[in-house]
């Protein structure tokens, strides 16, 4: 349980490193959901590039069994942000990619 309290910090940690940077892409706001509870953190945007709106999820994490699973990165790849921090290759799974691809990531498969 140590463990996952610990991977849920450094979640919140490598995110808000992030949110930090202003957008680029127009007017955006870039905001963290976090459910603590069900282990689901969401880092959304949501603004305007010249005329279209944009809702979008950035990056999405759940932790599930004890791994942390990328669900979505929009970003350069913020597996790497996460091990900087101490989370073990193992305890990843790119959930993004499909399992046949997993093996082959470097990361773990489930």
């Amino acid at each position: 349980m140590e463990r996952i309290e610990k991977y849920r910090d450094i979640i919140l940690r490598v995110l808000r490193e992030y949110i930090q940077v202003p957008s680029p892409y127009g007017d955006m706001v870039d905001e963290l959901i976090v459910d603590r509870e069900a282990d689901r953190y969401l880092w959304m945007a949501r603004g305007y590039q010249k005329h279209k709106r944009i809702h979008a999820c950035v990056v999405r994490i759940d932790i599930i069994d004890g791994k942390l699973w990328i669900q979505q990165d929009n970003t350069e790849g913020i597996a790497p942000e996460l091990e900087r921090y101490g989370v073990a290759k193992e305890h990843i799974v790119l959930g993004f990619r499909p399992p046949d691809i997993r093996p082959y990531t470097g990361y773990a498969v489930e």
